[in-house]
Parts: structure tokens; C-alpha cells; sequence
């Protein structure tokens, strides 16, 4: 059993155990899942019968595993969570351990299940441990919150391009989930972006750094709904341009659990900047966002940029609409 696991074994620390837990959450997720949406196909796979009783104990612990992958989803550090599922695989071991005693089981099976159960327990004991010792407190981990850093080179000159980002109300342009941005005065601005549901958040912002035409840092004030920090570099590129670095960290609205659900709608935060980047490339080199054919018609349509003419500089200044 899990308290007679060599303790060489279950001592070790993993490189990276948060990464590793956050594994252990999908693993409960979608097990969790499997035993609610078929409690019978999973009781007859681990070899034990499919009466009532045994569907209303597989629903049960579908329901503990899918909160225990929640919890390990939507915690910055997710201690207790993972020991919980420590806690379960006990009892899980011992309900295979009654089952392996009844005559109306597959014991082969059941003993394979036991198995698989106690390997299973190892990891968990093994993230427990890791995550127990890391060091850090919980406050530098949320202030932490999602960090995102993307670069592309736009063919236009440095002066340019920083002038085009530096009036904020540019950045809705090509910002996708921006709805607007407001200048307050200098160095203060207040930002409105989309959040889950439909909803909308507000925040104040300030620059606390600034070099023309080579860098702009802002951060938001304090009581934001998005708390965030972002900084971008402009810096000629080697054959010809400017090199742009964005670098964000904020914490999305609705916490960690938000972030999760948004990644698995294909909203990850470093494809979100991405686009947006590749956005400002096509309104400053061609002066609008370029939508393809294929975009506006339902049947097949090669994929070509508008004909309307562009003016760089119209676009730089913030005129195309």
C-alpha cells in the first residue's frame, strides 16, 4: 500500500512540480468525467459488477475526482488539492480491496485496477511532496499571474511605429479584446476590455517609464479589476525595420479558472498577442487589418488582401478606420 512505498521513492522532488500537477488535474478531469457520464462501462472495465450500488459509487467518485481537478486547476499552488487526491486513492484502494474479496468480480481485472490505482498514488504523493517544498508564498505567486512575451518586425521606420502605439486610443485597432481605450492626460489612460461572459472590465493605467521612438512601461493603478504590468520595445531590426517586444503579465479576469477555459476555446494568451501583433503589422505596412475572401464567402475563395489604396502614414497617425 502507499504507506509501505520505499521512501527514497516517494522523497523525490520533481523539476517542475506544478506543470506535473496540473497533468494530475486533467487526469482527474476527464476521469472524473468518464466514471459520471458512464458509471456502469467504467465498473465493468475495472471488473466488479454494474448493480445499483456500484453506479451510485462510480458516480461518487467521478464527482471527488472532478473536483479535485478543478481545485488542482484553479489553485496558483495546489497543495491541498493534490493530497486530496492522495486521501481518495486510499479509498479507492480500499473499495478494490473489498471488490477483490467478492465473488462477483473479475479479480483480474480488479487487481489490474489496484495496480494502476497505486501507481497513480506514487505521482500523487510525489507532486505532494514537490509542492509542499517549494519555496515562495502565495502572494508572490499570484502577483505573478500570466506572463506573455511575443515579437515581430514591422517594415516601417521606429519613429513611426512608436508614435502609432504611444496614442493609446490606437490600441483597440488591433488589440481584438479591446473595446477602447480612453487618455486621460500624459502619463494616465483608462483601458475597457472584453471578459468572459459578454462582460466588460475597466481599469486605470500610467506610463512609469518612457524613452521616444526605444520604450513605453505601463501598469495599472491600484484597485484594477486587471491587475497587469506591459512594457514595449522599439528597436531597429537587422535587415531593415523596427523590431517590436511586447512583454505582459496581468491577471485575467476571473481569476485562474477563467484562464483555463479560455485556453481551451483557443484564447491563450500568447496567440491572443500574437494576433494582435501581426494586426499592427498589417495597419502599419498596409494600412488596414487584411481580412481574406475566404473569411466572407461560405463557398471556397482564394485568399487575397483588399484593393482599397493604403497610406502609411495616414495609418501611422492613426486615420485609416
Amino acid at each position: 500500500m502507499i504507506t509501505a512505498m520505499d521512501s527514497d521513492t516517494t522523497n523525490q522532488r520533481l523539476d517542475d512540480p506544478e506543470r506535473f500537477a496540473r497533468g494530475l488535474g486533467w487526469f482527474s478531469i476527464g476521469l472524473g468525467l468518464a466514471q459520471i457520464a458512464a458509471p456502469r462501462g467504467v465498473a465493468r472495465m475495472i471488473g466488479i459488477d454494474d448493480d445499483e450500488t456500484n453506479r451510485n459509487t462510480m458516480f461518487a467518485i467521478g464527482v471527488r475526482e472532478l473536483a479535485s481537478g478543478v481545485g488542482i486547476l484553479t489553485r496558483e499552488h495546489p497543495v491541498v488539492p493534490v493530497w486530496s487526491r492522495v486521501g481518495g486513492d486510499v479509498m479507492d484502494l480500499a473499495l478494490l480491496g473489498r471488490a477483490l474479496r467478492s465473488d462477483h468480480s473479475h479479480r483480474r481485472r480488479v487487481a489490474a485496477a489496484a495496480a494502476a490505482v497505486i501507481g497513480v498514488a506514487v505521482l500523487d504523493v510525489m507532486a505532494g511532496q514537490s509542492l509542499a517544498g517549494q519555496r515562495g508564498t502565495g502572494a508572490e505567486r499570484r502577483r505573478q499571474g500570466i506572463q506573455v512575451r511575443k515579437a515581430i518586425t514591422i517594415e516601417r521606420p521606429a519613429d513611426e511605429v512608436y508614435r502609432f502605439w504611444r496614442n493609446f486610443e490606437n490600441l483597440p485597432r488591433f488589440m481584438q479584446h479591446l473595446e477602447r481605450v480612453r487618455v486621460i492626460d500624459a502619463r494616465r489612460s483608462r483601458w475597457t476590455a472584453r471578459a468572459p461572459a459578454g462582460t466588460s472590465v475597466e481599469w486605470d493605467a500610467e506610463i512609469i517609464e518612457e524613452r521616444p521612438n526605444e520604450l513605453i512601461v505601463w501598469r495599472s493603478l491600484d484597485g484594477a479589476s486587471v491587475p497587469n504590468t506591459g512594457s514595449v520595445r522599439f528597436a531597429p531590426a537587422p535587415h531593415g525595420g523596427t523590431a517590436v517586444l511586447v512583454e505582459l503579465r496581468y491577471q485575467p479576469p476571473g481569476g485562474r479558472l477563467a484562464a483555463i477555459v479560455a485556453k481551451l476555446f483557443g484564447e491563450e494568451p500568447d496567440i491572443q498577442v500574437g494576433s494582435d501583433l501581426r494586426r499592427l503589422k498589417q495597419v502599419l505596412e498596409l494600412g488596414e487589418v487584411v481580412h481574406s475572401d475566404a473569411a466572407l464567402h461560405r463557398k471556397p475563395h482564394p485568399a487575397r488582401p483588399s484593393a482599397q489604396p493604403i497610406d502609411p502614414e495616414t495609418a501611422a497617425a492613426g486615420g485609416v478606420s
